[in-house]
C-alpha cells in the first residue's frame, strides 16, 4: 500500500496534479495582526477574497490591537519573545520607531526587492502617488505600503453657512476666513456655535499637527533633536486655537459631544476625519444640508495635512511567506481592494487607480462629502513622531497645555513656552 501511495503521489505531482493532502502541507499562513476592531469590517472580506484568489495561501488573523498604540506595544514585546506576525499594519506615527527597533534585528523587511521585481519606481508610480508612497517610507527605505489613510476635513451646516453670508460651494481656504466665518454664524442667534476644532479633547496629536503643517512647519528638528515649532509656526497654531474660542464661537467640548452638537444643528463647521462621514450623515439626517471641504492651507507651497491610517509590513524573515504576504499587500493597497476600503470607512483611497471610472468614480459621484477627502491626497504628509517612543505622553502633555491656552488661563506665548520646555524634556 506505502508502494501504490509513493506512486499516486509521483504520479499526480508529475501531471501537475494536487492531493488533498499534499495541498494541505503546500498551503502558507500568515499570521496578521491589524489594530482597532472596527477595521473587521473590510479585513476580513478582503481576506476572504484573497484566499478564493490565492488558495495557496491562508490569512489568519490575530486578535485586533485596540488601537495603534496598543498594537505597536504588542508588537514590540512580541519581537523580544521572537513571536512576530508575519504581516501588521502599522499607524504612520509609530512605524519610524518600529523601523529603528526592529531592523537592526533584522525583524522587518525592507520592500526594495519585492518592488524591483515589479518594475520598481513604475510600480510605485502607478499606483501610489508620492506623498503617498512616503507614508511607508523612513529613512528612505520602502517598508509599508499604504492601506489607509485619513486627513482631516471640514465638515459645515451648510444651511448656517448661508445665512451667516457663505457660499458652501467656496469656502474660505485661510483660517482667517473660517474664524471670520464663524464669528458671523456665532452671531446668528444665541447658543450657536461659530465652528469646532476640538484639539483640546482631541485622543491624539493629529490636529495639532495639521496646525504645523499647514503652515509649512515641521514637528522636531532633527539636527537638533529638538521640537520643530518653537517659532512663529507654533506660536501662530496657538494664537489659533485661542480666537477658535474668543472669535469662531467654539464650545470647548470633547470631540464626541461637538459631533453632537454639530449634528443638531448648532455649530456651523468642525473639522474631524472623514472616517467620520457616514457617522455625521446619520446624526444630520435631513435636519439641514451636510457638506464637506478641505482643510485650509497657508503655505500653498510647502503646506500639508498629516496623514493618519496605516501602513501594511512585513515582518516575517521566511522566504515563502514574505512572498505570499507581497501578493497580499499587493492586493490590499490596490484598487479593487481601496475601492471597497473607501466604501466602507470613507477614508480617501491609497491607490491612485482606485478613484477610476472602473471603481470610485461612481461612488464619488453620488456621494460628494465622501470624496473630499481624496482631493487632499497630493496635501497628504507623513503623520510624524518624536524620537524616543514616547509620542502619546508627549501629546497628553501638549493637550493639557493647549487646553489652558484655548481657555485664556495662560497666553499662547506661555503655552509655547511649556509646550517647547515639556516636550524637549520628554524626547531626551
Amino acid at each position: 500500500m506505502s508502494t501504490l501511495k509513493n506512486f499516486m503521489t509521483a504520479g499526480a505531482l508529475a501531471l501537475g496534479l494536487t492531493m488533498p493532502g499534499l495541498a494541505h502541507a503546500q498551503q502558507v499562513e500568515l499570521q496578521v495582526l491589524y489594530n482597532l476592531p472596527g477595521f473587521t469590517k473590510f479585513h476580513q472580506p478582503l481576506a476572504d477574497q484573497f484566499m478564493k484568489n490565492n488558495p495557496d495561501v491562508k490569512i489568519n488573523f490575530l486578535a485586533p490591537a485596540t488601537g495603534y498604540n496598543e498594537g505597536q506595544q504588542q508588537v514590540l514585546r512580541a519581537a523580544v519573545t521572537g513571536n512576530l506576525p508575519d504581516v501588521y499594519f502599522s499607524g504612520y506615527n509609530l512605524t519610524a520607531e518600529l523601523v529603528h527597533t526592529l531592523a537592526p534585528r533584522k525583524q522587518i523587511t525592507d520592500l526594495a526587492p519585492f518592488i524591483e521585481a515589479e518594475g520598481g519606481q513604475s510600480f510605485l508610480d502607478a499606483n501610489y502617488t508620492p506623498k503617498m508612497a512616503a507614508l511607508g517610507q523612513i529613512d528612505g527605505k520602502q517598508y509599508g505600503l499604504p492601506v489607509n489613510a485619513s486627513s482631516p476635513v471640514i465638515f459645515m451646516n451648510a444651511d448656517l453657512v448661508r445665512r451667516a453670508g457663505g457660499d458652501p460651494k467656496n469656502m474660505p481656504d485661510t483660517f482667517e476666513g473660517l474664524i471670520q466665518l464663524a464669528a458671523k454664524i456665532k452671531a446668528l442667534e444665541p447658543g450657536i456655535a461659530g465652528m469646532g476644532y476640538d484639539i483640546n479633547g482631541w485622543p491624539d496629536d493629529w490636529l495639532w499637527q495639521a496646525l504645523i503643517f499647514q503652515q509649512g512647519g515641521k514637528l522636531v528638528d532633527k539636527e537638533k533633536g529638538t521640537v520643530g515649532f518653537d517659532n512663529e509656526i507654533g506660536l501662530n497654531a496657538l494664537n489659533l486655537v485661542r480666537r477658535f474660542v474668543t472669535e469662531g464661537g467654539q464650545n470647548l467640548l470633547d470631540w464626541d459631544q461637538s459631533r453632537q452638537q454639530f449634528g443638531a444643528g448648532r455649530t456651523g463647521f468642525i473639522f474631524s476625519t472623514p472616517a467620520h462621514v457616514q457617522t455625521i450623515q446619520g446624526l444630520v439626517g435631513t435636519r439641514f444640508e451636510l457638506a464637506t471641504f478641505t482643510f485650509p492651507i497657508e503655505n500653498k507651497e510647502a503646506g500639508g495635512v498629516p496623514t493618519g491610517g496605516n501602513s501594511a509590513v512585513i515582518l516575517t524573515q521566511d522566504k515563502t511567506k514574505q512572498d505570499a504576504a507581497w501578493k497580499y499587500l499587493k492586493w490590499i493597497t490596490g484598487p479593487e481592494a481601496q475601492n471597497q476600503i473607501v466604501r466602507i470607512t470613507g477614508y480617501l483611497p491609497t491607490n491612485k487607480l482606485a478613484t477610476g471610472p472602473d471603481y470610485l468614480r461612481p461612488y464619488y459621484d453620488q456621494n460628494p462629502n465622501v470624496e473630499t477627502a481624496a482631493k487632499q491626497a497630493e496635501r497628504s504628509l507623513p503623520w510624524a513622531g518624536y524620537p524616543g517612543g514616547d509620542s502619546v505622553r508627549i501629546w497628553r502633555t501638549q493637550r493639557d497645555i493647549v487646553g489652558t491656552v484655548m481657555r485664556g488661563e495662560i497666553t499662547p506665548e506661555q503655552g509655547l513656552k511649556q509646550i517647547v520646555e515639556q516636550t524637549n524634556a520628554l524626547m531626551r
